[in-house]
């Protein structure tokens, strides 16, 4: 765990999801790499030449954006697959439920924060893909609200889509939520601290559910 900044006053946790709230090394890059063998399908060329095109083409951006990564569903855009196609691809590619199950120290852990802090989850996911994420670990229940890439058509990172997951929490809340009373919790900077940072909100970078574990006691 990395703490970044950590505000004077806080009511809003927003949690990544994936690699967030569960460590699955598998899972985690079935989700990209499923992806990434559906377009080879549709380029009718094969996984390993379109692993080599996204793999150089990441290690272009970051040499041409100062060394920032760029999400998978911005990256598609640039083969001209567009947010839209890849809300489809995801619904259709990826099931949590094949590889997650009910994480009773996770539930545990958020529902210790739910007494103090409202939480909400922002993802690059489609907001059914990361509801079903939620059901298969057991804390659906816990986190009301999902931000995903259907709700904003944008990934991460956007301000649009924090600025809206602090308007959705201050609706829940009866009030106006600062982005100074906010925290992003996720575990790749560039796409899910750097801009919250930028934008005044408090920022924790975790390696994977461990890291998640220990928040109460963080904050």
């Amino acid at each position: 765990m990395k703490i970044y900044f950590i505000p004077e006053k806080v009511r809003v946790l927003i949690f990544d999801v994936d690699s967030t709230l569960y460590t699955n090394p598998e899972y985690a890059n079935e989700q990209i790499d499923g992806q990434i063998r559906h377009f080879a399908q549709i380029r009718k060329i094969s996984a390993d030449e379109a692993r080599r095109l996204f793999s150089d083409f990441r290690k272009n951006w970051a040499q041409t954006h100062s060394g920032q990564k760029i999400s998978l569903g911005n990256l598609l855009t640039h083969f001209g697959i567009s947010i839209e196609e890849s809300i489809l691809w995801r619904k259709k590619l990826i099931n949590p439920s094949e590889f997650l199950k009910p994480d009773a120290r996770l539930f545990k852990t958020l529902s210790d924060l739910k007494e103090k802090f409202y939480l909400i989850c922002v993802t690059n996911n489609p907001v059914l893909t990361a509801r079903k994420t939620l059901e298969a670990l057991g804390i659906s229940g816990l986190i009301p609200e999902i931000i995903g890439l259907d709700t904003t058509l944008k990934s991460k990172p956007a301000r649009e889509i924090f600025e809206l997951a602090a308007k959705t929490a201050g609706t829940a809340l009866n009030t106006k939520i600062k982005f100074e009373e906010c925290i992003s919790i996720g575990d790749r900077y560039d796409i899910d601290l750097d801009l919250p940072l930028k934008l005044g909100m408090g920022a924790i970078l975790v390696d994977g559910v461990k890291d998640v574990y220990l928040l109460p006691e963080v904050l």
